[in-house]
């Protein structure tokens, strides 16, 4: 399947986070701006954050996630 308009990522912002690069994305969809996240790290890259309309709750959203993975299980509770 060929795409007649594909969507390549425009960063934005990129920083350094608890050891991952974050690198922010912005698109439009339909006249709107969103923003999506990547986590970057040495095991490989993520999509930290698919879609908000925020930069700000992207970049919120996107530390909350690398923050997740990095919690000591051992210090974790299960409900």
């Amino acid at each position: 399947m060929i795409f007649s308009d594909p969507d390549y990522p425009n960063i934005v912002l990129s920083f350094t986070y608890r050891g991952f690069r974050l690198d922010l994305d912005q698109s439009d969809h339909d006249g709107l701006p969103m923003f999506s996240v990547w986590a970057n790290h040495d095991w490989g890259s993520a999509v930290a954050v698919p879609g908000v309309v925020s930069r700000s709750e992207a970049i919120y959203k996107a530390k909350r996630w690398v923050d997740q993975r990095l919690k000591d299980p051992a210090t974790t509770t299960r409900e």
